[in-house]
């Protein structure tokens, strides 16, 4: 009996170290609660994996030499496993066979996209002609469908996204000329021409989808030199450098909403509007 009761409060010792153990918070994770992180949804195929977390990282190297942004290194993500509530913005990329997320799973992406949180689906099929908008996805479609997503439609021109930092006329990555899918306003809600209607996200889309194959565009080895071709000679080089634009315009738009909705800043954006024409 003695012997028993000296190995009970071993035994509790360790339950309660184990239990511990496992509450322990993931160190990425609490990295991204002081430093902006940039994650990207693990989809279990190695080579696209790969592309996120090259693409990611050459996209956080840009922010850094261009802008007070300076996030840290890029983590991959598994919404059965990991807590979402330290990040803000998700990059996706869809595969015919990744496995669907847990019940539970899509409880933390919901909370996750009702919070302020943004995903970017990227079907990566920006090649293939003919595909129309987001349903062109049959796995998109089944991905998506437990996700409490609001009415969707095309990015008109004059969306925030298109001048948060450079002032941008199309979303290429590795693709180009596939529009890119947002929160469709409510009926009555735009305010004026240029001033985005304020949802419950500060003016921030909770998705984006398109089909560039953005992550593939930004992607860098490790000496910094471009992984995956874009298009052809200074064209292909032009083409990669609008896709970097474009993520530096997406990072800042999840981080900052649409405070360039304000009309004080007409008269910057059209002077910086004057130069990028100039440039070309």
């Amino acid at each position: 009996m003695r012997l028993i009761l000296l190995i009970l409060p071993f035994w509790a010792l360790c339950w309660t170290a184990a239990l511990h153990a496992q509450e322990a918070p993931d160190p990425r994770l609490m990295r991204a609660a002081d430093d902006v992180t940039l994650a990207y949804v693990i989809t279990g195929d190695a080579e696209v994996d790969a592309a996120s977390e090259a693409g990611l990282r050459g996209l956080s190297q840009v922010l850094t030499a261009r802008t007070t942004v300076e996030p840290d290194e890029p983590i991959g993500i598994d919404p059965d496993r990991d807590d979402l509530s330290l990040l803000t913005f998700l990059y996706w990329p869809v595969t015919e066979a990744q496995p669907l997320p847990s019940p539970q799973a899509y409880v933390r992406l919901n909370h996750f996209l009702r919070s302020g949180g943004m995903i970017l689906f990227d079907t990566r099929d920006g090649d293939i002609a003919g595909l129309g908008g987001p349903d062109g996805s049959a796995a998109l479609q089944t991905l998506a469908a437990p996700l409490d997503i609001p009415p969707l439609a095309p990015v008109p021109g004059d969306h925030v996204l298109t001048r948060t930092f450079y002032l941008l006329r199309d979303f290429p990555g590795r693709y180009q000329g596939r529009e890119i899918w947002a929160e469709a306003p409510p009926a009555g809600a735009e305010a004026a021409e240029g001033v985005p209607f304020r949802n419950l996200n500060d003016g921030v889309s909770p998705v984006l989808i398109g089909g560039n194959a953005w992550a593939e565009a930004w992607a860098v080895d490790d000496n910094g030199l471009p992984m995956f071709s874009v298009g052809s000679g200074f064209d292909g080089e032009r083409q990669r450098e609008m896709a970097y634009r474009f993520g530096v315009n997406l990072v800042m738009y999840v981080l900052t909403g649409n405070y360039k909705s304000d009309q004080v800043h007409v008269p910057a954006l059209l002077d910086r509007l004057r130069q990028e024409e100039v440039s070309e």
